[in-house]
């Protein structure tokens, strides 16, 4: 059991019977009223999102995620297939990935994570590198401060990169942010 003011995101808490995830959490302390956190919460199970109010000596069931490393191995329309070291395999649903499906490459390594034995979600490493599939040429001259132009990766994502990277050029990118961080 964890107090509500030692909540922090990222933590999973039980709401009711759901398990929620939390995205945002603020401390306030009124004049003469007891202090307060306010937090966003995700549903794990059904993506449903609320925003609560609690005080900050509320006491909450915090939930602890099992993780096992795997690779990705399909799509199979709305399911997400990962394979683990020892062949088993997990489905995670579309609506589950977020951004993961941004970066997905066949044969790569993640975190599936699982609630009561079901995969419900995937975590991806801080940055993955990608092939630029398709960018336009720099226009020369064009340089006062940092300018950025879109490229695309194999998978359709479009990623602000600056002027001098190329269509075939190999870019690392932050999966947190979906930012540019440097060529490889």
């Amino acid at each position: 059991m964890k107090v509500a003011q030692e909540i922090r995101v990222g933590n999973v808490i039980m709401q009711g019977k759901d398990p929620m995830i939390v995205l945002r959490t603020e401390y306030s302390r009124g004049g003469r009223g007891a202090a307060t956190v306010r937090m966003k919460l995700k549903a794990l199970l059904s993506n449903m999102g609320t925003e609560s109010v609690f005080k900050a000596d509320d006491k909450m069931d915090q939930v602890i995620l099992d993780q096992k490393e795997c690779t990705y191995s399909y799509f199979a329309d709305p399911m997400y297939v990962f394979m683990d070291d020892e062949f088993n395999q997990y489905e995670v649903e579309s609506g589950n990935m977020g951004d993961a499906m941004n970066y997905l490459e066949d044969g790569m390594s993640v975190e599936v994570v699982f609630y009561d034995g079901k995969a419900i979600s995937v975590e991806l490493p801080t940055s993955v590198e990608r092939e630029i599939t398709w960018t336009e040429p720099a226009v020369k001259g064009d340089t006062s401060g940092k300018v950025l132009k879109p490229a695309k990766i194999a998978t359709g994502f479009e990623v602000p990169v600056p002027l001098f990277v190329n269509q075939g050029d190999k870019i690392e990118i932050d999966t947190r942010t979906g930012e540019y961080r440097k060529r490889v």
